[in-house]
């Protein structure tokens, strides 16, 4: 079981550490996506520069990496293995192996993938705050701090084993530490809201605008 563990937990950093965001923009539009926008390589920042057409098939990976690794921890070990794995690719996405560690992404979708594999109810809820918050301030990055401060109140109101109201408050502190810029955009009245007018234009359609 421990060497199991551990070859998942390896695997989850493994898979964390694709960068599917600048591996897209790089190989589809021969841009690096560090150098656009916020200069983040998740799928925010992809969407806002290049539409849904980039940006969401990369949200889905995103979201995959730490459902992937996580699931098949709960399914071939149990609870613990499976939130260390999903943090492993937490941690892989914002420290990639396969950009020699340089800066990633801040982890909100591959954490979301997290709590669908391990905790599918405590993932739909966090999911809806984030919706509601962002449709009633259009604050993406304030949906989603808010949103990953909601998730150990979730697991644990809705009874989850400790691994993973344990793990929900780790990624909370992760999330809202990797969204200190945002938190000081948002106080100068600085920060980007989301709107489905975009700035300019691309092929004739308008693209989606995030913070």
């Amino acid at each position: 079981m421990l060497l199991a563990s551990v070859l998942l937990i390896a695997a989850g950093y493994l898979a964390g550490s694709v960068p599917f965001g600048y591996w897209a923009v790089r190989l589809l539009r021969g841009v690096d996506i560090r150098r656009v926008g916020s200069g983040n390589i998740g799928a925010t920042n992809v969407w806002r520069a290049y539409g849904w057409r980039y940006g969401a098939p990369v949200m889905l990976l995103d979201v995959a990496k730490g459902f992937v690794p996580a699931l098949l921890g709960d399914l071939f070990v149990g609870d613990l293995t499976a939130v260390l794995a999903g943090g492993a690719a937490m941690i892989g996405h914002w420290r990639p192996l396969f950009m020699r560690f340089e800066k990633g992404g801040k982890t909100v979708a591959t954490a979301s993938g997290v709590f669908f594999a391990v905790a599918p109810l405590v993932g739909l809820a966090a999911v809806g705050v984030w919706v509601l918050v962002v449709l009633v301030t259009r604050y993406i990055s304030l949906g989603s701090m808010l949103a990953a401060l909601a998730l150990p109140f979730i697991a644990w109101g809705l009874g989850e084993p400790w691994p993973t109201i344990a793990f929900a408050a780790i990624a909370a502190v992760a999330v809202l530490l990797l969204h200190r810029a945002n938190v000081g955009r948002i106080a100068a009245g600085t920060e980007r809201k989301a709107t489905l007018r975009g700035g300019k234009k691309r092929r004739g359609r308008r693209t989606l605008r995030t913070s």
